[in-house]
């Protein structure tokens, strides 16, 4: 196989958990050509990912129905070997398929698997193990059906030149007033429309009661510096000063920024899935749903660098999803040592 399409045209968190995908993919075959189908708003990211060669931009299913002929077009033009779509829905499998690429593999699921000539059975909808290993798990059969020696790869992910971390971090400090010689904890209290996150109310106790001397940076995204902005007054209520992280030259900029921090709290976010592929040690506050849970979203950080958190079992989807249910003083007698641990 020399040239493979592989699709994974969904948001910043479900990419970022496809880099062990591309990472396997490129040391099992390192002389094939890796391209990525991604939305525009990842492309960044995907630029950035050593593993890929090149970068498609997908227009999406709610692109004109010009842009979407364009780029089967396109497609066909770079006359594929393979394609391995990591997310299947309807639209992805038809843009493989009309692209005529000549293997095609993707999860069995839903009507949209007729789409591909090689299906592979997941049931990704019990969540029994973590989104990345299910799409490793789609390379692994890849790999095998060509008689390719399979690589499995290792954290970190991402990385930074130890030059453009120092500039980066000695420009974060003095932007944000920050002191070099102390621990830097980010956190991220937006949810960018995905899962449910932890109050405000949460993240200030949360932090006032973490021990030891380190510099707290809150995080923004586009929409959310507001709310930023009302968590970082009532932390300064409680005798927290916390700096606003709420600026950046778009997401490699952010992510270098991200590569500064020593500890890294969200809940299931983007950027929480950014800072466990650098391998920042990551804590993580997921609902307990079975579609949502720690498991199912398991950042890809090296063993031990990661914690999480969930409310409580319940029957019912709504108390599952419910994250003031999770007693802060309960998480910071698990998170405590933990913390201690890799910041020392």
């Amino acid at each position: 196989m020399k040239k493979i399409l592989v699709v994974r045209n969904d948001k910043i968190g479900d990419f970022m958990l496809a880099w062990p995908s591309f990472a396997m993919l490129k040391a099992s075959l390192p002389d094939c050509h890796i391209s990525a189908l991604v939305p525009s708003y990842t492309a960044a990211l995907a630029q950035l990912c050593p593993w890929i060669d090149s970068v498609l931009i997908d227009p999406t299913d709610k692109g004109s129905k010009q842009a979407q002929a364009e780029l089967i077009t396109q497609i066909k033009a770079e006359q594929f070997d393979a394609s391995i779509n990591l997310f299947s829905t309807t639209y992805n499998a038809k843009v493989v398929w009309k692209s005529r690429i000549p293997y095609r593999l993707a999860p069995a699921t839903k009507l949209a698997q007729i789409f591909y000539n090689k299906r592979i059975k997941q049931k990704r909808s019990q969540s029994a193990k973590p989104e990345f290993e299910y799409n490793l798990d789609l390379i692994r059969a890849f790999l095998t059906d060509i008689g390719s020696t399979i690589v499995e790869p290792s954290a970190p992910y991402l990385s930074f030149s130890a030059q453009d971390l120092e500039q980066q971090k000695s420009k974060l400090a003095e932007q944000l007033d920050l002191d070099v010689d102390k621990p830097w904890v980010y956190v991220h209290a937006g949810s960018g429309g995905s899962a449910n996150n932890l109050s405000h109310q949460q993240y200030t106790q949360l932090v006032c009661g973490l021990e030891g001397e380190f510099e707290v940076v809150l995080t923004a995204g586009p929409g959310e510096e507001q709310k930023t902005a009302d968590l970082q007054a009532l932390m300064l209520e409680q005798g927290r000063h916390a700096a606003v992280y709420d600026k950046n030259d778009g997401l490699v900029d952010a992510s270098c920024s991200i590569t500064c921090a020593d500890l890294f709290i969200a809940g299931s976010t983007g950027p929480l899935h950014i800072a466990a592929a650098i391998d920042v040690p990551t804590v993580g506050f997921f609902p307990s749903k079975r579609s949502a849970t720690p498991l199912r979203w398991q950042p890809i950080n090296s063993q031990g660098n990661h914690i999480a958190f969930c409310p409580p079992q319940a029957d019912d989807k709504v108390r599952q999803e419910d994250m003031s249910r999770i007693d802060i003083d309960q998480v910071l007698v698990e998170l405590k040592p933990w913390v201690q641990q890799v910041l020392k």
